[in-house]
């Protein structure tokens, strides 16, 4: 099988023959062609052929968001053991005025009642429903209008936080966990964001290997697409996500971000997540997951300028602001 990595290009000057990335800003005029057991190459975009038409479609809007530029999800924990910033918004009061604060600043909000980092525990339906919907009701309630995501692995969290005035559901998991999650998504036509994993929180940093990672996740998360598509969820509602930090090292985390436009191929929505993680503190010299802010806003430009659509992230304001300068610089939109 042959892959096409468009090289995306940011000049607002373009040159004869440059094929727009998905419909958005971006551009490229060469590919870099991979294969399995050979060297890759790069090559005109022509040579592409067929594969061109999902690299340079226009994606259709997600949750009712045009996909034409960057998106930034706002990451609200509602768990007492997440990395990052678990507790801190574990009482409804202080969820709810955390997610206020950043629907300022982020398109969606994405909230989670279950920690997923290396090694967490599975929590209980009850626990899970517990601390998502009442946040993701009040919120509705309050009047914020941003788009809410719900992280969950299973149906029944789902099910409350989609009748809570949820619009998403991002799934770590993508559908493998819960058998009833992907059904529920095609009932309800809800988008949802399928994300790479190897194996369980629990277990998934324990020497996670591949062949060739970014080949390997492509194919992983083509299946994905695949399968939710024959549980009746559309391409159109779907989004991707490569899983930083879900069974990766630092190498393979590197080797994904330097690759993130390949994921273009898939005719999805490309979300990145990579905000606060282990590498990030581990290449910043920022043991402390707190501290890790100014890494996480390098690696969502760099995820921006590969044409991801959804950057999802913990500091909203900061990575806001650097969005806009950066897109200002680049002449794209804000």
């Amino acid at each position: 099988m042959i892959y096409w990595r468009p090289l995306v290009q940011t000049d607002l000057s373009r040159p004869s023959g440059a094929v727009p990335l998905a419909g958005g800003p971006l551009w490229f005029a060469q590919v870099e062609r991979l294969e399995r057991g050979r060297a890759p190459e790069v090559v005109p975009a022509a040579e592409a052929g067929t594969a061109l038409d999902a690299l340079a479609a226009p994606r259709a809007d997600f949750a009712g968001l045009a996909m034409d530029r960057p998106r930034i999800m706002g990451i609200l924990n509602v768990t007492p053991d997440s990395f990052s910033d678990g507790g801190r918004f574990l009482a409804p009061q202080a969820a709810l005025a955390q997610a206020r604060a950043m629907a300022e600043g982020a398109e969606i909000l994405d909230i989670g009642g279950e920690s997923t980092r290396p090694g967490a525990q599975t929590v209980a339906v009850a626990d899970e429903i517990a601390r998502t919907a009442p946040v993701i009701a009040a919120l509705r309630a309050a009047g914020v209008t941003a788009t809410i995501s719900i992280d969950t692995r299973k149906a029944p969290v789902a099910k409350a936080a989609l009748q809570a005035g949820a619009d998403i559901v991002n799934d770590v998991a993508a559908l493998t966990f819960d058998p009833a999650l992907g059904p529920l998504a095609a009932e309800t036509q809800a988008p949802v964001v399928l994300m790479h994993h190897l194996g369980t929180p629990e277990t998934m940093q324990a020497d996670p290997r591949y062949d060739d990672v970014l080949l390997d996740v492509y194919d992983w998360l083509a299946e994905s697409v695949a399968r939710a598509e024959r549980l009746g969820i559309p391409r159109s509602r779907i989004a991707v996500d490569p899983g930083i930090g879900f069974g990766k090292t630092l190498a393979h985390n590197l080797a994904l971000i330097r690759g993130l436009s390949l994921f273009h191929g898939l005719g999805c929505p490309v979300l990145l997540g990579a905000s606060r993680k282990r590498f990030i503190g581990t290449l910043g010299g920022a043991e402390v997951a707190e501290a890790r802010m100014p890494g996480s806003v390098a690696v969502a430009l760099a995820g921006a300028a590969q044409g991801a659509q959804i950057l999802r992230v913990h500091d909203v304001a900061e990575t806001r602001q650097a969005l806009r300068l950066w897109q200002a610089i680049n002449g794209s939109r804000t």
